[in-house]
């Protein structure tokens, strides 16, 4: 079933707002009209499966109030460790009349911080984050695999391989295991932006606010700034079980030459190798030194694929395929070899060394000179 999405900050929704279904729903989300014709059937609740694809990580759906829903973020993020990281999602553009596409909101992440601090920044943001119909947010550790996003459809979602641990937190703030929940996304409905509702129609603490202070786009871009935020693909939002990064970190320790990489989130240096390629795809400024360290990158992560049993190689596999792809594109003189791997591997094996990139920049450029690349 298509969601509608009303995004215009000046269309207000026709007719009446739909009644709570229970107490403290969050008004950034309206049924259909039709939904009136099974009132209450919504219930707060969660369920819980095991990930796809995985042996000791669990992905639970938890449909709850707001009042519930913040004690349950809460809860979760003081049980991580010391630090994490926080996601922010939100739409940066409006659908065109032209071609008539949905937007695809875009994801951000903070680098990693104080969990007391992440909250800390939260704390005057809460009531329009968890109304907002277009916005999504969460909270992550990778080296602790754990993570839960708050969606704009505003339904709770975690990853994690300390189930039992989030169930508690779960029963502690009066949120019921309901195996066939129902789910208000499964119906007909809108999700809004604040702007898009009358003032009544809002929650009292939001009454106050201007127009401005309710505008999804100012808010968002005030988190960005706050907490450091840089934007994210979706195809590079990697999660791994705590058994698999340490297997990763294991593999690393024991290879002299890609040691110095263990204890390292394996998931930001796959987000490196992506920065790699986009600052090679505009102007790499750096030396061919540093060059040769991006190159480096990309070999630690071969040599982690080739190590690793299914499927972990292979959904680490999947998500180089887009930054591998653009790379490959921006590679000139391919017959030649940068540096060949020993001992010679075939002419695809190891392909960031096939040519090199076409936008070097001077350093680059001259140490290529100095090092014979261009000699015919």
């Amino acid at each position: 079933m298509m969601n509608h999405h009303s995004h215009a900050a000046g269309r207000r929704p026709r007719g009446s707002i739909l009644p709570q279904l229970f107490p403290d729903f969050p008004v950034g989300v309206q049924l259909w009209p039709q939904a009136r014709r099974r009132p209450r059937v919504l219930r707060e609740g969660y369920t819980f499966s095991l990930l796809e694809n995985s042996t000791d990580t669990y992905h639970f759906s938890v449909l709850a109030g707001m009042q519930r829903t913040r004690r349950v973020f809460t809860d979760f993020a003081r049980a991580l460790p010391d630090e994490a990281f926080f996601i922010l999602e939100f739409y940066t553009s409006e659908p065109t009349d032209s071609d008539g596409e949905a937007p695809v909101p875009v994801v951000h992440y903070s680098p990693y911080l104080p969990v007391g601090e992440i909250l800390e920044t939260l704390e005057p943001y809460w009531d329009r984050l968890l109304n907002d119909g277009f916005v999504g947010f969460g909270i992550a550790s990778n080296w602790a695999s754990q993570e839960l996003f708050y969606s704009e459809e505003k339904l709770l979602t975690c990853f994690t391989d300390h189930h039992i641990r989030f169930m508690d937190q779960l029963a502690r703030a009066g949120v019921p295991h309901r195996p066939e929940l129902l789910l208000h996304t499964d119906l007909g409905h809108d999700h809004l932006s604040l702007l898009c509702l009358e003032r009544a129609n809002l929650p009292a603490s939001l009454r106050g606010y201007s127009d401005r202070d309710l505008d999804y786009a100012t808010f968002c871009r005030e988190l960005l700034e706050l907490f450091g935020m840089y934007p994210v693909e979706e195809s590079l939002s990697f999660f791994f079980s705590r058994r698999e990064q340490a297997l990763i970190d294991e593999l690393l320790r024991a290879h002299p030459e890609f040691a110095d990489y263990a204890e390292e989130d394996f998931g930001a240096l796959l987000l490196d190798w992506n920065d790699f390629v986009t600052e090679c795809g505009t102007r790499f400024e750096g030396d061919l030194w540093e060059y040769r360290q991006g190159l480096r990158l990309r070999d630690m992560i071969q040599y982690v694929i080739a190590s690793t049993p299914e499927p972990l190689c292979t959904r680490i596999g999947q998500a180089l395929l887009e930054p591998d792809e653009r790379f490959r594109q921006n590679l000139t003189d391919r017959r030649k070899r940068l540096d060949a791997p020993q001992p010679a591997p075939s002419a695809e094996d190891h392909f960031w060394y096939n040519g090199v990139i076409r936008h070097a920049g001077v350093d680059l450029r001259r140490d290529l000179i100095r090092h014979g690349w261009y000699k015919p």
